[in-house]
């Protein structure tokens, strides 16, 4: 039977509902899954790793005051894959794990692909975007050790329920001597729910004029429980911050609609949200890019259209 790790994500103690597609994609016949939980309260998540098929629940304890070092965080499970004999890790690749990952397979000198949105687990075989989006590359890889960074909502959740137990895995003698302390987190997000997370991303290009208009597109998200994103011609002229770029050099995403609102849809902007599963573009431009390829769109004025679409949802 092969053991196949997952590295479970939490915000403030909670699951992020992101890890249970990844979950879906590693679960199989003949495999048991190891979800790895570091400084968490592993038996307040129990209940729904346990109805995604999550048979060995893996409690990560660290040393408070290193609990955030992300070598320490590395070391940590490597250390667990190595104790419960790991063939196969998968983590997110967001933020968190293209920080987390790649030095895991620096330090055990093993392969790893990123941002993958389909995997072959059986032949190790991972498919993924290149080169901005315009091709599909198919990335075999082999050794004792595999590791897999899977785009988040790119695999449908779908339940399977099992009896998991929680095992302990001790680490807080871990430590790091060259990267010894993270002082704070600084967050820099304007939006509740992070773009990874989002169903429904409503995302301002240049069409929103300025900064503050931003604003509209925030009152908006709010009521249809969504995210603010944009692209690298709003972040480049100061509007917004990074954290909220959608593209090849920002987050790729993958919501159920995404919303461009004065985005022409250069090919890295397009490379970053074509996995949306409906497309609407927003733009007084007949001829931008994105205007090809969407599934549908109004050509207009992007801030007279997003206050009458808030309206039209204050009111229902």
């Amino acid at each position: 039977m092969a053991n196949i790790g997952v590295i479970i994500e939490l915000d403030n103690g909670r699951i992020k509902e992101i890890n249970f597609g990844m979950i879906t994609l590693a679960r199989a016949k003949g495999r048991e899954l190891f979800g790895f939980v570091i400084n968490a309260d592993a038996a307040a998540v129990k209940d729904e790793l346990e109805s995604y098929g999550i048979t060995q629940i893996v409690a990560v304890s660290l040393a408070p005051d290193q609990e955030n070092n992300p070598v320490v965080r590395a070391k940590s499970i490597i250390k667990c894959i190595k104790k419960f004999n790991i063939s196969t890790l998968l983590g997110l690749s967001t933020p968190a794990g293209k920080d987390l990952l790649p030095r895991v397979a620096a330090f055990l000198e093993a392969p790893l692909v990123m941002d993958c949105f389909s995997i072959d687990l059986k032949q190790n075989l991972a498919r993924t975007s290149r080169h901005s989006g315009k091709t599909i590359a198919t990335i075999k890889i082999a050794g004792d050790i595999v590791l897999f960074g899977v785009r988040p909502k790119a695999v449908e959740p779908i339940e399977a329920w099992v009896s998991s137990q929680i095992v302990q895995f001790d680490g807080s003698h871990i430590v790091s001597e060259d990267f010894r302390h993270i002082k704070r987190w600084v967050d820099d997000k304007k939006t509740e729910i992070s773009l990874a997370e989002a169903d429904v991303i409503i995302a301002g290009g240049r069409g929103m004029k300025n900064g503050d208009n931003f604003s509209i597109l925030s009152k908006c998200a709010e009521k249809l429980n969504g995210a603010v994103g944009a692209s690298r011609a709003a972040v480049d002229s100061g509007w917004v911050p990074y954290s909220m770029q959608v593209g090849l050099t920002g987050e790729k995403v993958s919501p159920r609609v995404y919303i461009a609102c004065g985005i022409s849809g250069s090919i890295q902007h397009f490379a970053g949200m074509k996995t949306s599963t409906i497309i609407i573009t927003i733009n007084t431009d007949n001829n931008a890019c994105l205007m090809s390829d969407c599934d549908y769109f109004i050509q207009a004025d992007v801030l007279e259209i997003i206050p009458e679409l808030t309206k039209h949802l204050e009111n229902d």
